[in-house]
């Protein structure tokens, strides 16, 4: 029976129209909250899924259920070689085509990612201070990151956004060190809670900087305004002096999980309905076992419809997932 097109909609109403497609678990750097000094164990080469496998999913996604934004992450994606490729691959797709990187391969990289089709940069990025971010992600990189924004800018990527892990007592003392960076460069900066997906399942509520609070920080400087949020995930605010905006993504204290319409597949082809999910559906075996489209789509309809109110972070229930964010792919 061939699937027909509509909405892929779970068991609450929630329609999904927004792809994660982790290209790689592999990072270049080794952040302390995301994983060992050694690294992990990473997925097999043969195992990663090619460009036209991913691009076989995110067209089933596309022209059967309607997804209209696709994100590429990782690990971090630019360590996978000629990924110019794959973003013209889904470019085709005529989608919001995004990625999340950590930016240290922007240089060499923006503006050919740019020309394939690219639409907009997340670029991860935790301290403005040399030592701490050396220190933070186990790599002395930080001016490479910051010449990356710029590349960013200069290839004409807009808007830029910044993705901020806000921790307590780690790089809280930053907050309006970064509101004042992104209004100087033109950037959106984007604070994020500090989420139970570490790779040593150390963390702690007390770790969390509610959202509620770095925005009451940045206001009290520089005056803010909300914007309206949609399914965005941040919670977006402009300066009154129109120095640009700038959001915080309260997913520990104040989830976002009723407005959620995202998908995620990681690198080696496992789709997961929720960043927390701790069940996972194998679309490998059905690329490589001769399925077709409708068995993709049929795999994806099953996986969304099992799909949770929430991810119950703060309830006695809450189990942490066994693999980090890098495993899993943002």
């Amino acid at each position: 029976m061939v699937t027909r097109p509509g909405p892929l909609v779970d068991t609450f109403g929630r329609e999904h129209r927004d792809l994660r497609i982790s290209v790689t678990d592999r990072c270049n750097f080794r952040c302390t909250y995301c994983m060992p000094e050694e690294g992990l164990a990473w997925v097999a080469r043969h195992d990663v899924l090619t460009f036209e496998e991913i691009e076989r999913v995110a067209r089933v996604c596309v022209e059967r259920f309607g997804f209209d934004s696709i994100r590429l992450t990782g690990g971090e994606p630019t360590v996978r070689a000629h990924l110019d490729v794959l973003v013209a691959k889904l470019a085709t797709l005529g989608v919001d085509l995004a990625m999340t990187t950590n930016g240290s391969a922007l240089r060499a990289q923006a503006r050919g990612l740019r020309e394939a089709g690219l639409d907009r940069l997340n670029i991860s990025l935790d301290s403005l201070r040399a030592e701490r971010f050396a220190a933070l992600t186990r790599r002395d990189e930080l001016a490479g990151v910051l010449d990356g924004i710029d590349a960013a800018l200069e290839a004409g990527f807009h808007p830029v956004k910044l993705n901020v892990v806000c921790m307590e007592g780690v790089n809280d003392d930053e907050v309006l060190d970064f509101a004042s960076f992104g209004r100087a460069r033109g950037v959106e900066v984007r604070f994020i809670e500090f989420m139970p997906l570490d790779a040593d399942h150390a963390w702690s509520a007390v770790q969390v900087v509610p959202g509620e609070r770095i925005v009451a920080a940045i206001d009290a400087v520089y005056p803010l305004r909300p914007v309206a949020r949609g399914s965005d995930p941040a919670e977006i605010f402009e300066y009154l002096d129109g120095g640009g905006r700038v959001g915080a993504i309260t997913s520990v204290t104040a989830p976002f999980c009723a407005r959620c319409d995202r998908v995620r597949l990681t690198a080696e082809g496992k789709v997961r309905n929720c960043l927390f999910s701790l069940d996972e559906t194998d679309l490998r075996s059905v690329l490589r076992g001769g399925g077709d489209d409708d068995d993709l789509a049929g795999a994806l309809t099953s996986c969304v419809a099992a799909k949770g109110r929430g991810h119950q972070i703060g309830s006695v229930t809450f189990v942490q997932p066994p693999r980090t964010m890098s495993q899993i792919g943002g």
